[in-house]
Order: structure tokens, then C-alpha cells, then sequence
């Protein structure tokens, strides 16, 4: 039996994870109060013949802080036993969850009326570090629309069993930042760029013309080279830490030519080697 614990910030994105997890036929509970995960798992375990093999579980800050700073024991609780245990983190930028607060009008649930939301928002986030700090997959929704967080729930949570780790490549442009849930960062700048050829700049990292372009520098073949030699070198060492997901962000400039089509090489080459492998362009819409 597999449990999913789907927290984060409010307004982040945590019921549409809910949403995609119950529609991909999981079991999901919405707002649990968190010292109720223990008993709805042993009766998960008794009910498993009769139940969907992933249920899903929605944990926020409504919970009591003591409840909450007593996670990590809980979780390594629930591993102990018969489930696999995963943590699925939702979090976006502080101005984007004031600008979502401002268009939909809703009211923060931890909202009493007489503190400023950005005052709340932080109170939120203090509350959820216990959560944060054990989370297997943190996703930054801050430049993710809902399509995406769907596709992001579909592939990189519902299709990769508990056993096998996701490898995540992500493209970005440092013009806009850098990836808060990247947990390698590879800054690919000091490689030729195909903006300055005016046929190549409208073009990006997945056309034909801008592949030959790099494909052709000597530069970017070592890049490569080194960075397939090092991840093939310590991927498996964090596998056997028993990490579930891993992102390797590549950044360029603008994050249109270099940092995508390396990108696209190293998912291609990992894929032949590995399950799980995927690729997500963030500058790209």
C-alpha cells in the first residue's frame, strides 16, 4: 500500500494535486487532522483488499503546531510498517500567493482578520517547516499554471512506483531565476550562444537548426560528456538513500537555446539507461 501525503502552502496548488490524484483513481482524504493519519492507515491496511493501492492524504497548517513538529516521528512511523510513505510539498513565491489571494478573493484559512496576509502567508510557512523538511518532492508552482501542475502530479507522482526514483531535467533562464526545488544546479552561460545568430535567436534548444548549431561546438560535447559521467556517477547514490525524486536544472541566459537543448540530450541519454526520466522546459510555454 502506498500513501502520498500532499501538503504545502494554501493557495499553492494543493487541491488541484488532490484533484489529478483522485481522478488518476487514488484514495484521497482532504484535510486530515494530522493525528488521525496513523488510525486511517492501519484501517487502510486492513481495508487494502477492497481499496485503490495509493491513497492519497491532504495535511496544512490548520493542524496544531505541536501535531505538526511531531511529523517526522510519525512519518518514520508509517515507513516502518507495511506502506510506502510519500511527501508531496506544494510552496510558490510570497507575490504570487498575494496576487492569487487578490484575484480569486478567497480568504486565507488561517486568516482571523486582523493580521496582514503577507504577515499570515510567513506564519504559514514557519508553521509547515516540520513538513517541508521531510518532503521527497518539493514543487515550486510560482510559474506553473494548472495544466502543468497536472501533467507535473500525472508523471512525476502516479507513474513512478515508490521503489524507483524520478529524474526530473529542467531548462531555466537565470534572467527569471533559479528553480527553488532544484537539487542540482548547472550553469551552462559560459557556452556559445545562439541568440547572437539572428536566424537562430527565434528558435529554440528543440529545433533542428539550433541542435546542429551546439551539437557542433566542442564546448558543449564536453559539457555534456561531464555532466552525463557525473550523474552517472552519484544517481545511484542517492537512490540507495532511498530518494524518490531528483531535479537537475540546467540554466542559461534566457532559457530558450543552451540550457533546453542540453536538456533534452541528457533526458535522451538517461533515458536509455534509466525508468522514470523526465524533461520540462519552465521558459517554454
Amino acid at each position: 500500500m502506498r500513501i502520498i501525503i500532499v501538503s504545502g502552502l494554501s493557495g499553492s496548488g494543493k487541491t488541484i494535486a488532490l484533484q489529478t490524484l483522485e481522478d488518476l483513481d487514488c484514495y484521497c482524504v482532504d484535510n486530515l487532522p494530522f493525528k488521525l493519519i496513523r488510525p486511517l492507515a492501519q484501517e487502510i491496511l486492513a481495508a487494502s483488499a477492497t481499496l485503490p493501492p495509493t491513497v492519497a492524504v491532504g495535511v496544512d497548517a490548520r493542524n496544531f503546531f505541536d501535531e505538526l513538529s511531531r511529523f517526522p516521528a510519525i512519518l518514520a512511523e508509517l515507513r516502518a510498517s507495511d506502506f510506502s510513505v510519500d511527501v508531496l510539498f506544494l510552496q510558490a513565491e510570497e507575490e504570487v500567493l498575494l496576487k492569487r489571494y487578490s484575484e480569486t478573493r478567497r480568504r486565507h484559512p488561517l486568516d482571523l482578520g486582523s493580521v496582514p496576509l503577507r504577515e499570515v502567508i510567513r506564519h504559514e510557512r514557519q508553521l509547515l517547516g516540520p513538513v517541508v523538511a521531510c518532503a521527497d518532492l518539493i514543487i515550486d508552482t510560482s510559474d506553473t499554471n494548472l495544466y502543468q501542475l497536472r501533467e507535473l502530479i500525472h508523471s512525476r507522482v502516479h507513474d513512478t512506483p515508490g521503489e524507483a526514483m524520478s529524474l526530473l531535467f529542467e531548462s531555466f533562464g537565470f534572467k527569471n531565476g533559479v528553480p527553488s526545488d532544484a537539487d542540482f544546479v548547472f550553469d551552462v552561460r559560459c557556452l556559445p550562444n545562439p541568440h547572437w545568430k539572428p536566424q537562430l535567436r527565434p528558435l529554440t534548444g528543440r529545433d533542428q537548426p539550433v541542435i546542429d548549431f551546439l551539437g557542433s561546438q566542442p564546448e558543449v560535447t564536453v559539457m555534456i560528456d561531464d555532466l552525463c559521467r557525473f550523474l552517472a556517477g552519484w544517481l545511484p547514490r542517492f537512490e540507495e538513500s532511498n530518494r524518490s525524486y531528483l531535479t537537475v536544472a540546467i540554466g542559461c541566459t534566457g532559457g530558450q537555446h543552451r540550457s533546453v537543448f542540453i536538456a533534452e540530450t541528457l533526458g535522451c541519454h538517461f533515458s536509455t539507461v534509466r525508468r522514470h526520466v523526465m524533461v520540462r522546459h519552465r521558459e517554454l510555454k
